[in-house]
């Protein structure tokens, strides 16, 4: 069956690749995804560490909303991240690449974080690649999982989950360095 809806994807993009109304950028498009459907889908690990400095002279996330309030929870602050992603725990080890986003707290109840991320990758097999996580953070667990909702260039049309564990974490500054473990499905 999973072969016949194959064959019948074929034929119809083929037919539309062919059509004298398809321009230049939508006949690449569609190549494209004709492309993806004929090559196998693979599943990356990727580990590395988000380094969220909120301290210090040139700080990699910054308080953009403060409401008045808050609660204990502090509902409502949001803060905008250009994090360095490494290889391993220490500030010093290679970068590669940047978490660059919008994470807020969401939660009158408890300790929790919307994140709105782009995984951007610098270095490496997934240079110029990126993934996309947006969900529910409840930074307080050990382990907590989100979903990746999309990606770029070798991540393109990417989903999966990404497990975050704090590693290590300054509650007097908010500094936090957080180690990910990335499962992500592409072609």
């Amino acid at each position: 069956m999973a072969s016949f809806h194959m064959y019948t994807l074929s034929i119809i993009f083929s037919l539309i690749l062919l059509s004298p109304f398809s321009n230049g950028v939508f006949h690449e498009e569609m190549s494209d995804i004709l492309a993806m459907n004929l090559r196998s889908q693979k599943t990356s690990r990727l580990h590395f560490y988000f380094h969220d400095i909120q301290s210090g002279k040139n700080p990699s996330a910054i308080k953009i909303i403060s409401p008045g309030g808050g609660g204990i929870y502090g509902f409502g602050y949001t803060f905008m991240c250009d994090d360095a992603l490494t290889i391993g725990p220490n500030a010093s080890t290679e970068v590669i690449g940047r978490a660059q986003g919008i994470y807020a707290m969401a939660s009158q109840s408890e300790s929790v974080l919307l994140m709105t991320m782009s995984f951007e990758f610098t270095q490496g097999k997934y240079n110029g690649s990126s993934i996309s996580i947006l969900g529910r953070n409840p930074f307080m667990r050990d382990v907590r999982e989100m979903p990746i909702v999309g990606g770029t260039a070798l991540f393109r049309f990417a989903r999966g989950y990404a497990l975050a564990h704090t590693f290590w974490f300054d509650a007097n500054t908010g500094d936090a360095i957080v180690e990910y473990n990335v499962f992500v499905q592409h072609y």
